[in-house]
């Protein structure tokens, strides 16, 4: 009996319209096009804009994507996990928000937080289901509005990041293509370097929490640059190793998009060059959970069946991982 593989069978993507460059940040904080740049390697990013908006209209609108493209009905699918640390609230799951608005009514669906490394963590999860039989047709959403929580006072944080939504159809298949390996790890040491303050059961939401600025993003920046670099570099270096890969048999790196010297360090460990590394971050910055799904939409056109991928990735936690896939499909 052939093994089950779960092979990625079409990408979508969504970027909101708005688009706040460098030069605009300057006007709202003490920075510079030339600071972002030579730091982060950021030129601008996106914002969703609009009242009542939130993460799940954007993952809808990437989910749609597949379903035009694809002619996949929503009565189809029968797992959806959306991987974020931004949902439209603390419960109901995101992930049933947008089975809602799109009319998936014959599965069920559950959100995954991972932070950056959380698109990751859901595909690995969402490939298990494949490989076991238990579904067929699985969603997998990376999306995040990083502006909702934001300090744009805070010249250190407030230009890293952006809002997208990013997804992937899963399917099973018994070609030699799909998900090949995972590493995925985890070391909670590194909650102390990047998190949000309030908003949980240890700091609810009070005038004070509101006041002290619980509700944004705090980063610890040196600590979480000197492990992501060593982190995301040595597990794709490892998953190469374990499946006797190298710099000529990768036709692609897909990095998480947090900053560009991370993403250089990560492709020269692996003796990449740099036209076999996916970077869009100058466009779109850090959109977190949706970075390596929104990197596959964009470069779908230029993917072949059975190129070898390895996805990579590292975040808030700490968390971090890589993935081996062979690539699915040619794009007609």
């Amino acid at each position: 009996m052939k093994k089950t593989n779960a092979v990625i069978t079409a990408v979508g993507g969504y970027v909101p319209e708005y688009i706040l460059t460098n030069q605009e940040l300057s006007t709202m904080v003490d920075t510079t096009d030339e600071w972002i740049m030579t730091r982060v390697g950021i030129k601008e990013r996106h914002i969703q804009k609009g009242e009542g908006l939130g993460v799940s209209d954007m993952g809808v609108e990437a989910v749609k994507d597949i379903f035009k493209k694809t002619g996949v009905k929503p009565e189809e699918i029968d797992l959806i996990i959306c991987a974020t640390v931004t949902p439209d609230q603390p419960f109901p799951a995101t992930a049933n928000v947008m089975a809602d608005k799109l009319g998936i009514k014959n599965g069920h669906g559950f959100d995954l937080n991972g932070a950056c490394s959380g698109f990751l963590y859901a595909l690995d999860t969402a490939s298990r289901f494949i490989e076991s039989g238990a579904k067929k047709k699985v969603l997998v959403v990376g999306a995040d509005k990083m502006s909702s929580i934001v300090d744009y006072t805070d010249r250190t944080t407030c230009v890293l990041f952006g809002d997208a939504a990013g997804a992937v159809l899963l399917e099973p298949t018994e070609e030699e293509i799909g998900i090949q390996d995972r590493i995925l790890r985890s070391d909670g040491m590194g909650r102390n370097y990047l998190y949000m303050k309030a908003a949980g059961s240890i700091h609810p939401a009070s005038h004070e929490t509101i006041d002290n600025k619980m509700h944004y993003i705090y980063q610890d920046g040196q600590p979480v640059f000197k492990h992501a670099v060593s982190k995301m570099a040595d597990v794709s270096v490892e998953i190469m190793k374990r499946n006797n890969l190298t710099a000529d048999d990768i036709s692609w790196l897909v990095p998480h998009q947090a900053n560009l010297r991370i993403i250089g360090a990560t492709g020269e460990r692996m003796n990449l060059p740099k036209e076999k590394v996916m970077v869009n971050i100058e466009r779109y910055g850090n959109t977190t959970a949706a970075t390596i799904p929104l990197c596959l939409w964009e470069w779908e056109k230029k993917l072949s069946k059975g190129e070898n991928l390895i996805l990579a990735a590292f975040g808030a936690g700490f968390t971090w991982g890589s993935i081996y896939l062979k690539w699915g499909y040619d794009t007609k």
